[in-house]
């Protein structure tokens, strides 16, 4: 994964970030995120990670839309409770738009979670949207993206680790 960066093309873009990591705080931030972020800062690599918990309630912060935006490589690391979070699959759809718009390269990550509960939205995954279709009843279509975010990135080539 670090040499793809170093050997990738140059992209007519301004980049402000080589990488931006979506990921659950509670499930990695402590472990797969640290090691991720140590191993990619010691090979000079720029990385964007949020060190704020965004707060019950807020929306995505216009630093994380513009981190999201500014990223040359966004890479989504899918553990357990992602998608009970709003606020990673809010940062999952933006991902995923700015991979059709910008032609940033997007990297699934599958950490302790079988990348087709992921892509069916099964186990975890479905618990979580059933929650998220019962709290958002009166905004379906927002759900339903979410579920078609989960689908498309679940089918990008990417790396899985069941057992941490």
């Amino acid at each position: 994964m670090v040499s793809a960066l170093s050997s990738s093309p140059s992209f007519p873009h301004s980049w402000r970030y080589d990488v931006f990591v979506s990921f659950r705080g509670e499930d990695t931030r402590y472990n797969f995120v640290d090691h991720l972020f140590s191993a990619v800062h010691h090979k000079g690599i720029n990385t964007f990670i949020d060190s704020n918990d965004i707060k019950r309630g807020q929306e995505l912060s216009s630093t994380l839309v513009a981190a999201i935006e500014e990223s040359r490589i966004c890479i989504i690391l899918f553990s357990e409770n992602y998608a009970s979070s709003k606020w990673c699959l809010d940062e999952l759809v933006k991902i995923l738009e700015c991979k059709h718009s910008k032609q940033q390269t997007v990297w699934p990550i599958f950490y302790k979670v079988d990348p087709s509960d992921v892509r069916n939205q099964r186990g975890a995954y479905g618990q979580a949207l059933a929650y998220h279709e019962y709290r958002f009843h009166d905004n379906m279509p927002k759900v339903l993206c979410w579920r078609a975010a989960l689908t498309e990135a679940a089918n990008l080539a990417g790396w899985s680790f069941l057992d941490g």
